[in-house]
């Protein structure tokens, strides 16, 4: 049996028409209004980036800690590093569209701005640049390297392989601690380079987890659907999975909330400006959505254990939190520009179709060249027979 999965011709060509839509609406926008662009960029470019650092970093946690239950679902959060390379070129487009996204980029912003003058040495084109490129290129080389090591047990069945990941994971761990936290600084928190909260980078991250956890659901159980995970997965996977989004719901919120809390405990002008702008207009009922459909109707939908273990349930779900965390990111990026409520027309939602397709298009070229399961490690006939 072939443990590789080869999309068919016409849904490739359906991710490549929606790649060419991307390109297309891109150009048009350029054209008749380019910040509006370069702003659904930003918010694409590391909504997806997120998913792609998330799935190794979930995948690092199964090797550290040595876990054996996700051995057979392990290959598709490797899957998702697939997309990192083409991270680079979304990098540079924002790269390209930093004068219309950043008020630093503007001297005559800066000078006479104690605080932005401050901060200048930080937050420089060259500065901006150097750390963001060079994150990518970090977590490129070491996905190459662990994911190399996976793959390559396929054939050697060699656990030695699994050690040698145990070893470059605490070197990964720290290196994705920085580098994504100062990714997040960069690329939204100095959107508005007057404010700061020392919490985003987890909140970012927390969000990133949901986001990861929720694509491996709808992963695991389309891959089961085509019959590729058939005797590899069984309803204790889909359930651990789904206690693992529950968690990650939760963190979100308490973090999310921990950090209002501060802000408007404190009461200072230059932070509580972040969530006045997020209070008004349209935007309050986008604030609303985040506390009520990211947090209160998932947390009562996951509780019960059944439905954590219905592959309908889970799909819902999953499918669901992944719309609400790409609004979570609309909603930290737009206010900056548009003050009075979200802009969600033709440009953003072609855009978007256009990073969606990239995405998958990487995700199953991965597959396409590789096993779906890792059949190589040794753990994974204990994962077959998982049970709660």
């Amino acid at each position: 049996m072939e443990h590789n999965y080869q999309l068919s011709k016409e849904r490739n060509n359906i991710l490549r028409g929606l790649i060419g839509l991307g390109l297309l609406v891109g150009a048009l926008g350029l054209i008749i209004d380019p910040a509006r662009v370069w702003v659904s960029v930003l918010h694409n470019h590391f909504y997806w980036m997120s998913i792609g650092i998330g799935g190794l970093f979930f995948a690092a946690l199964q090797w550290v800690t040595g876990a054996m239950w996700s051995t057979s679902i392990r290959r598709i959060l490797e899957a998702f590093t697939a997309y990192l390379p083409w991270a680079i070129g979304t990098l540079v487009l924002v790269f390209f569209g930093m004068p219309d996204l950043y008020i630093w980029m503007h001297p005559e912003h800066v000078i006479g701005d104690p605080l932005l003058e401050g901060k200048s040495g930080y937050l420089s084109l060259t500065f901006f640049i150097i750390r963001n490129l060079g994150a990518l290129v970090a977590w490129i080389f070491l996905a190459r390297k662990m994911v190399g090591y996976s793959l390559e047990q396929d054939v050697t069945r060699d656990y030695a392989l699994t050690l040698k990941n145990r070893f470059w994971t605490p070197v990964f761990l720290i290196v994705f601690a920085l580098t994504f936290t100062a990714s997040s600084f960069d690329q939204i928190m100095s959107l508005d380079p007057h404010w700061v909260s020392t919490i985003f980078g987890v909140y970012c991250f927390s969000g990133m987890m949901v986001a990861t956890l929720a694509m491996l659901s709808c992963m695991t159980i389309f891959l089961h659907h085509t019959g590729k995970l058939r005797g590899f997965v069984n309803a204790n996977h889909l359930h651990d999975i789904g206690k693992f989004l529950f968690g990650f719901i939760v963190f979100w919120a308490y973090i999310g909330f921990s950090q209002f809390l501060l802000i408007w405990y404190t009461n200072l002008p230059e932070e509580t400006t972040y969530y006045i702008h997020r209070f008004h207009g349209a935007w309050f009922y986008v604030s609303l959505f985040l506390l009520i459909g990211k947090f209160i109707l998932p947390f009562l939908y996951l509780l019960p254990r059944h439905r954590k273990r219905n592959v309908k349930s889970m799909l819902i779900i999953s499918i669901y939190m992944l719309i609400a965390q790409w609004i979570d990111v609309l909603w930290m990026i737009q206010p900056e520009f548009y003050t009075e409520g979200p802009s969600l027309g033709w440009i953003e939602l072609g855009i978007t179709a256009g990073f969606f397709g990239l995405f998958f298009h990487a995700l199953f070229s991965f597959f396409s060249k590789h096993n779906v399961v890792a059949i190589g490690d040794p753990r994974l006939e204990e994962c077959l027979n998982h049970h709660q």
